[in-house]
């Protein structure tokens, strides 16, 4: 039994989804963050659990050849990062395992593994950031929470989003603190700004702030529309979102226009696409780009088939295959995203796409009592991955093709192996890198129905 305090020496073997290496003393795992595979460390015990423990370096005695110099210096205080102590080389291959580990371990598949995607821009790749805002010391600060808690670690440059990012922030903060506006208290329920949050069109580079606030602002807020319009011109939307519930969920339901538009616009995959303050939209343009051509060719649509995209979002996956096949059906249960998916549609002259607000499950159920009967499902679930109505109803649709897109391998695996216990074969399965230097990956799933 290990115990706390205690300090070994080992040598890292294997990195977890969590970004955590993995030792193994006296019998038991141990998990070290900021470690690479190969590296010789003094290991320092600080939890012992029954089966596995978790330590911290003490000492490198012999650094692996993937370790690289740091090039933040939030970075070890920020919970965002986790792999920039190693080169980006070595993280594609630790994801790409963990996409390859998640199917053979937890969904007991073996399907053909392509080619993992890494990125071509591993910084200022986010087309969207959320900063927490908070009072330190009286003095308004805001930045990302550190890792597994709720304390903000202040900062305005991160090297994921892009520079005017910062810049925007700055003047935004400077406001706050000049008119005395107070920071939100997640302990207390006090205070007006809780979040900042702001978006950035890629191709388009237009951007939207939107400021996050627990009660309506809006006469307070009036100056620092003028301030940023005035030395931003790239800002072409200023929204206030209320939310006042005592929750650590981010936006509320109400969106009121400050300055410009409601909403901005941006290309994907040659579409022009609106997004408001409560749309999906991928965060990382460039690579949601090769993601959505690796789903098209997993899909390989004929002219007259129908393709029903699950978790729609703004519509981006759905109207990208729209050229390739007979209609489009989407859902979604947000119904914001529902009215940009409609628009963008609309913008796209994509007569052949139709979108539905509500549960994936519940609206496809209804779909199907009146003769849907698609030949391709798209499924693109949050992290918690398909609910248990969404796969059987998928099931007994019974399509040729069902491309699922996940943002968690591990619910990726689950999913399918369901779907294979229920007719369907996983066939080829690609990760792909959409968060560079942190530890999210991606992973696109073919699977198709077994010949009977």
């Amino acid at each position: 039994m290990l115990e706390k305090n205690q300090l070994f020496t080992a040598e890292i073997e294997d990195i977890t989804s969590e970004g955590h290496g993995v030792c193994r003393i006296n019998g038991f795992a141990v998990f070290v963050p900021d470690t690479a595979i190969d590296d010789v460390i003094k290991v320092k015990i600080v939890k012992v659990l029954k089966n596995y423990a978790y330590g911290i370096i003490d000492e490198i005695i012999q650094p692996s050849p993937d370790r690289i110099e740091n090039d933040c210096i939030y970075y070890k205080r920020c919970g965002g990062c986790v792999f920039r102590h190693i080169s980006y080389e070595a993280e594609c291959r630790i994801k790409d395992n963990i996409v390859k580990n998640a199917f053979r371990r937890i969904g007991g598949l073996e399907p053909e593994f392509e080619d993992f995607i890494g990125a071509k821009n591993i910084n200022g790749y986010r087309n969207k950031a959320q900063y927490p805002v908070a009072s330190i010391d009286g003095k308004a600060i805001c930045g990302f929470y550190a890792s597994r808690s709720h304390r903000i670690v202040s900062l305005t440059n991160c090297a994921l989003q892009p520079k005017i990012f910062g810049c925007i922030l700055e003047i935004i903060l400077e406001y706050i603190r000049e008119k005395k506006i107070s920071a939100y208290s997640e302990k207390t329920h006090t205070g007006i700004i809780r979040n900042i949050y702001l978006r950035k069109g890629t191709y388009s580079g237009e951007i939207m702030v939107c400021i996050v606030v627990r009660k309506d602002i809006s006469r307070q807020l009036g100056g620092l529309c003028r301030k940023i319009s005035e030395k931003f011109p790239e800002v072409k939307s200023i929204v206030m979102n209320i939310n006042s519930k005592r929750t650590n969920v981010i936006l509320g339901e109400k969106c009121v226009l400050l300055y410009g538009c409601d909403k901005i616009s941006d290309i994907m995959c040659g579409n022009r696409i609106n997004i408001s303050p409560l749309s999906f939209y991928q965060v990382n343009t460039i690579q949601a780009e090769r993601l959505y051509a690796k789903a098209l060719e997993y899909a390989a649509p004929k002219k007259n088939d129908v393709i029903a995209d699950l978790y729609c979002g703004a519509g981006t996956i759905g109207l990208a295959m729209a050229d390739s096949a007979g209609k489009i059906i989407g859902i979604e249960i947000i119904s914001q995203a529902v009215e940009n998916a409609r628009e963008n549609a609309r913008l796209n002259h994509i007569d052949k796409a139709k979108f539905y607000c509500g549960d994936s499950g519940e609206v496809f159920k209804d779909l199907r009592k009146k003769g849907c009967s698609p030949d391709i499902i798209i499924v693109d679930p949050p992290r918690k991955g398909c609910s248990e109505e969404t796969i059987n109803i998928i099931a007994k649709t019974a399509p040729q093709k069902i491309i699922m897109i996940s943002c968690n391998p591990a619910t990726a695996a689950r999913d399918s192996k369901i779907l294979s216990e229920q007719g369907y074969s996983a066939v080829k399965v690609v990760g792909a890198d959409l968060f560079p230097r942190t530890r999210h990956v991606e992973c696109v799933v073919l699977l198709t129905k077994s010949q009977q």
